[in-house]
């Protein structure tokens, strides 16, 4: 079931459909392309949800180019929103592969194009002259999506952030800071806020320490236990631990620590719950590669496992989880939901839905770049390909053992 032409995939799009004529990435061996274990069909996901979005944004042409759909029913206006959303959440999930750099593999070329597009990309979001220039401040979706963008480049500084000139880098201060006329909400949205200034805090421009001290203590506070975060004082069966708040949190507190302002204790606590919601995400992957709709916002699709993916790829993940079942595990998700009909429009733009197209799954809240969060999935990206995520043989993980009458370890909550 998993071994699909990679052919399949790439003739979802018309015009943006990624054959890298410059680079020959894929161009000339899609046949061979038929492993979604392997490095090269993860690249290759990547750059086909990438490359409409930074494309498009580095000519300064995303407002003129990029389409708007919503739900069926849906009469809001998401246009104002859209753009910062596909741009934010996109660098979130590629900067990891973007900061590997440039070097002289056909992956590394391949990488030297879209570090490129996507510093013209930064450039073009921040400039208020700009056409594509985009919204920080004026509605809530705007601190959700500058938190994206924050994260993006914490992730990535050497490629995304040190070598931006003067000019562009007060532009992202400035928009950043703009995004605190929004008021978050009491819920995982403070991790929003929180995320913003734990990158104003990593580069030295005055970061506000109360946004983040109050998030992380709401969410101490709000923790249910065996690893899991309610979003608020109240506990949802949906995603969010994985869309928002895990990664965030661990990622800010470790900000507060390296800066010393909070003891390594508090990250270790973070990160040993992570862990736990980790093992619980890969025995939520059945034998054949899908998982529960639970929950809002599932037309993030494989986004909902960023959790497992990032303790992949900042080699933190429990001791129970070995990479590569992690890889293999994630690989048959990536494959079955990237696989689903009409994924991708005829210009290459991710439509909305699970696995295909299913306009219908939409909250009013969801238009086309709130779909490109999905890129998260793919934080794995950032090892290098010599990493024992990519080179270790593939591992069978613990549903698809189960299922088959295999061994398997006995599970027990987080005390």
């Amino acid at each position: 079931m998993l071994r699909r032409s990679f052919i399949k995939l790439l003739s979802f799009g018309g015009p943006a459909a990624i054959t890298f004529p410059s680079i020959g990435f894929a161009a000339d061996k899609n046949e061979n392309i038929v492993n979604p274990e392997t490095r090269e069909y993860w690249v290759n996901v990547l750059t086909k949800i990438a490359h409409p979005v930074l494309s498009n944004l580095s000519e300064g042409k995303l407002a003129l180019n990029m389409p708007v759909q919503v739900h069926p029913d849906n009469k809001r206006d998401r246009s104002n929103v859209t753009r910062l959303e596909a741009f934010g959440r996109l660098i979130a999930g590629i900067s990891p592969w973007l900061e590997l750099g440039e070097d002289g593999s056909t992956e590394g070329k391949l990488r030297a194009q879209y570090i490129g597009w996507t510093r013209k990309s930064i450039a073009h979001a921040v400039d208020p002259t700009s056409r594509d220039f985009m919204d920080f401040h004026n509605e809530g979706q705007a601190l959700v999506d500058t938190a994206f963008l924050a994260h993006g480049l914490l992730r990535a500084p050497k490629q995304l952030w040190e070598p931006l000139d003067s000019t562009v880098k007060a532009n992202v201060i400035a928009a950043f800071k703009s995004s605190r006329d929004v008021k978050p909400g009491y819920n995982n949205w403070l991790l929003f806020s929180a995320m913003v200034e734990a990158f104003l805090l990593k580069t030295g421009n005055g970061a506000d320490l109360m946004r983040i001290d109050f998030a992380i203590k709401k969410h101490l506070e709000w923790y249910k236990g065996d690893g899991t975060y309610g979003d608020g004082n109240e506990f949802h069966w949906d995603y969010y631990n994985s869309f928002v708040i895990q990664p965030m949190l661990l990622d800010v507190t470790k900000v507060l620590v390296d800066s010393g302002k909070e003891k390594k204790e508090l990250y270790e606590q973070v990160l040993k719950r992570a862990q736990r919601y980790a093992e619980v995400q890969e025995r939520m992957i059945s034998p054949e590669g899908t998982y529960p709709p639970l929950g809002r916002s599932l037309a993030y699709r494989f986004g909902a496992f960023q959790t497992l993916a990032q303790l992949a790829l900042t080699n933190t993940l429990p001791e129970t989880l070995h990479p590569a079942q992690v890889r293999s595990a994630l690989s048959a998700v990536i494959d079955r939901s990237i696989s689903g009909v009409d994924t991708f429009d005829k210009s290459g733009w991710l439509n909305i839905g699970f696995c295909g197209h299913q306009p219908r799954v939409a909250e009013i809240y969801i238009s086309t770049g709130s779909l490109y969060l999905c890129s998260v999935g793919l934080l794995p990206l950032g090892l290098p390909p010599a990493d024992a995520f990519w080179t270790a043989p593939a591992e069978e993980w613990t549903s698809k053992r189960i299922w088959s009458g295999k061994e398997v370890r006995m599970d027990h909550a987080l005390e």
